[in-house]
């Protein structure tokens, strides 16, 4: 499969081959969806608490007698059913993380950066080369390339100045290849790749032995965020 490479300019430079392994690949909506809920699991904390009759401080007395009060019967002020009592079956401390398969998350991936290469939503560039951070340079750099709305830069290691240029603009995010993931790809909708971060796309997702990044590329929207 062939692909073109922009210069920052917005000009055509020549056109590359890629793996159809990485960027040729059906789109699998069940296995994508799959991966998606799961890295958003992962991704919660699971620390919603609340207490009990058990938990609630107070007096377990008997507010009012039994009978003729006229009142419905009452057993103490920690009751549920009560202003300031305990909670029926409220939200308890617990990890939501989701196990997903290796071979799973691998062809989630291949499926989404497939997709973004299919319809025309992938943009790869020679290389950005900033000298400094300018964010004013990023906002010229993206109009030559047509990208109007949302996108996600992605480099093959963090680089400071291209981050640093495109942190103040809304919707841009930027990324080292190596931790790619399928909600990342999926929230945005270009998806702008440096040519050598093309090449370390396919390196690590491109066959069937893993990578040393392969486990990053599906943790979530962070790094620590475990798949």
């Amino acid at each position: 499969m062939q692909i073109p490479v922009y210069s920052l300019t917005g000009e055509v430079v020549r056109q590359i081959e890629v793996s159809d392994l990485v960027f040729g690949v059906p789109f699998n909506e069940a296995v994508v969806h799959q991966a998606m809920v799961s890295q958003q699991a992962n991704a919660r904390q699971g620390t919603a608490s609340t207490k009990t009759r058990g938990n609630v401080r107070g007096s377990t007395r008997k507010l009012y007698r039994q009978k003729g009060t006229g009142y419905a019967r009452a057993g103490s002020k920690k009751s549920p059913l009560r202003r300031g009592g305990g909670i029926t079956f409220g939200p308890h401390p617990r990890s939501y993380h989701q196990a997903l398969p290796k071979k799973m998350r691998r062809l989630a991936l291949r499926c989404v950066l497939s997709a973004k290469a299919g319809d025309g939503e992938l943009k790869v560039v020679e290389e950005l080369n900033f000298t400094e951070p300018k964010t004013k340079k990023m906002i010229e750099v993206l109009s030559a390339l047509g990208v109007d709305s949302s996108a996600l830069i992605v480099t093959p290691e963090p680089e400071e100045n291209v981050i640093k240029s495109a942190r103040n603009l809304a919707e841009i995010k930027t990324m080292p290849a190596s931790v790619l993931s399928v909600l990342d790809i999926l929230s945005y909708k270009t998806l702008l790749m440096t040519e050598a971060a093309v090449r370390i796309a396919e390196k690590i997702w491109g066959n069937g032995k893993t990578q040393g990044g392969e486990n990053a590329s599906v943790r979530g929207a962070a790094p620590s965020a475990d798949n």
